[in-house]
């Protein structure tokens, strides 16, 4: 299922621009009824051009190899990453899943302890090696637990498949990592002028930023709190915020949680949310509730976040 970027109506079957790279419905399909910027291009008063469809096969070297690159990388219907267009929520839960298995299962099968220096090089950002750029990537797919790891993958799965909806799977993409690798790098930054070595791990700081854009996007929204405990969205945002600013504080509520990564996560989903607002449709279409509902986040352990 995708959103038509011209009228945001949903569709099981969507069309995908080769000029503009948008997603649209049958009625906004054609350049000239989505105001396509290839329009510009070729200079056609009339708004109207060739799609070009079987132009490498009137002449199959005419394509240069950006045009090749960009025919590998095609996320649209029937293109090779077309799968990527509408689940990049799935495709990091999956990798989260996988990473877990890595770390709990593949790691200790070939002798390497968990918690060992060569696990935490792999899997923990610390502020004893900031050197080791891989882990402020592989940090926000590892978890300190199981529990760590599906309740963000809850709050991960109800509220990102949302989030993406409004935003697009690129732009989703590009948040989730954006604001999973600035939350690590706030918390060992602080590690760092602290002169505390405790690394930290785990997916928190971005599914508080997709908490973050939900908040500014659609306030209302019921959440339902435990699945059974009904609160508006905007409500679980300020409660995370309060305890995160306190445990920054030196007062921590939930021991053991980065509270920096997830006042970090949390503030990029804020300000991420405002910058789109006028360009999102976000119509109340979900509520989370009746077996649907939202969860708790935080963690456990190793410094989650």
């Amino acid at each position: 299922m995708a959103t038509c970027d011209q009228c945001g109506r949903s569709e099981n079957m969507p069309y995908h621009c080769r000029h503009c790279g948008g997603t649209y419905c049958g009625e906004h399909r054609l350049p000239e009824n989505h105001g396509c910027s290839g329009l510009d291009d070729w200079n056609d008063p009339s708004g109207i051009f060739d799609s070009g469809f079987d132009d490498s096969v009137d002449n199959p070297g005419s394509q240069t190899s950006s045009e090749r690159l960009s025919g590998v990388l095609d996320t649209g219907v029937g293109g090779p990453l077309g799968f990527f267009r509408g689940n990049m929520t799935f495709v990091f839960l999956g990798l989260m899943f996988i990473t877990f298995g890595l770390q709990f299962i593949l790691f200790p099968l070939f002798g390497i302890p968990i918690n060992s220096q060569l696990w935490n090089a792999a899997f923990v950002i610390s502020p004893i090696h900031p050197e080791y750029v891989w882990t402020w990537v592989t940090s926000i797919f590892a978890h300190g637990g199981l529990w760590h790891l599906l309740v963000n993958a809850i709050v991960i799965y109800f509220f990102g498949q949302l989030v993406e909806e409004y935003v697009g799977s690129r732009d989703f993409a590009l948040l989730f990592i954006g604001s999973g690798v600035l939350a690590g790098l706030a918390q060992m930054g602080v590690g760092i002028v602290q002169n505390d070595p405790t690394g930290a791990l785990g997916a928190s700081g971005a599914a508080l930023a997709i908490l973050g854009v939900l908040t500014v996007l659609n306030p209302d929204l019921r959440v339902y709190l435990y699945f059974f405990i009904p609160v508006p969205i905007w409500l679980l945002t300020v409660g995370y915020a309060a305890v995160s600013v306190s445990g920054a504080l030196g007062v921590p509520i939930l021991p053991g949680v980065a509270n920096v990564a997830h006042l970090a996560g949390l503030v990029i989903g804020l300000v991420y949310g405002q910058h789109v607002k006028g360009r999102v449709n976000a119509r109340n279409r979900l509520q989370f509730g009746g077996g649907r509902g939202g969860g708790g986040m935080g963690g456990r352990g190793r410094g989650p976040f």
